[in-house]
């Protein structure tokens, strides 16, 4: 079993959901993104996933592709990210992911990709792009090293594929609650309920929903059919803050705004 299968075997016996907030690696430094995942941790996350920076974002909305730029900007390299996470997971009580585009899993070597997280004790890989007719290959590599493959289902992905696409992730799924980019939103979709409830009936992974979740009356609805829930850009926003307002200043007001999260979901 993975650390993330420990995880949510963990909190079901508890009768508890997780709560994962993102972070993009290397924004504004890989010091400060050290910082902000053990306080992020220490105020309850269940879970951090860690965005690995890159120029061609997928599906991430203004304030994700900004800081993907800053820590690009600033050369930040997959070599020098995993070193970091590499020193910080054996710090931390909660499993680390990355978000990490395809492109650079293959450009790096898929399976020295996934002996790297290993090493360094990561919990898995969370892959957006990820063509479901080309997962398996990666799925078993994971398997092997008890590594999570988590993949994405969206409100548009056809039921079929949405299953096909369950039969080859591990760790949890992570359902898109809106078609479109990352980023706040007041108001989700109305029919998310119904959709994630289906989903959760057709699989026994988890069921974790990210995009547009920023608010504790999100969490509180949302709780109610879903696993964990994924706070992005409402915390990258808030890192941005960094050059305004000094970094012990920013650290605060993260994990300030987890916690209010936090009381809210559980």
């Amino acid at each position: 079993m993975s650390a993330i299968d420990d995880l949510f075997t963990k909190l079901r016996a508890e009768n508890r959901k997780a709560l994962m907030p993102f972070v993009t690696a290397g924004d504004p430094d890989l010091e400060f993104t050290a910082e902000v995942i053990q306080e992020l941790v220490a105020r309850g996350a269940a879970m951090c996933e860690v965005g690995i920076p890159y120029s061609d974002p997928i599906a991430d909305g203004p304030v994700i592709q900004a800081s993907y730029t800053r820590a690009l900007d600033k050369k930040v390299k997959l070599a020098g990210i995993l070193n970091m996470l590499g020193a910080v997971a054996p710090q931390v009580s909660a499993p680390l992911v990355t978000m990490v585009s395809y492109a650079i899993i293959y450009r790096h070597g898929v399976e020295a990709y996934a002996d790297e997280l290993n090493e360094r004790g990561l919990a898995g890989m969370i892959v957006p792009d990820l063509p479901v007719e080309e997962s398996p290959q990666l799925a078993e590599i994971c398997a092997k090293r008890d590594l999570s493959l988590v993949q994405l289902i969206t409100p548009t992905t056809p039921q079929d594929r949405a299953l096909r696409i369950a039969a080859t992730s591990s760790g949890f799924i992570y359902y898109v609650s809106v078609a479109g980019i990352t980023g706040e939103r007041t108001q989700l979709p109305p029919e998310l309920v119904e959709r994630v409830t289906w989903l959760r009936e057709q699989t026994p992974l988890p069921v974790c929903i990210g995009f547009g979740i920023s608010q504790p009356e999100h969490v509180r609805m949302l709780s109610q059919v879903a696993d964990g829930l994924i706070v992005g850009s409402a915390v990258v926003r808030r890192i941005a803050e960094t050059t305004e307002n000094g970094r012990q200043a920013t650290l605060k007001s993260v994990g300030d705004y987890v916690s209010s999260l936090l009381a809210a979901l559980n």
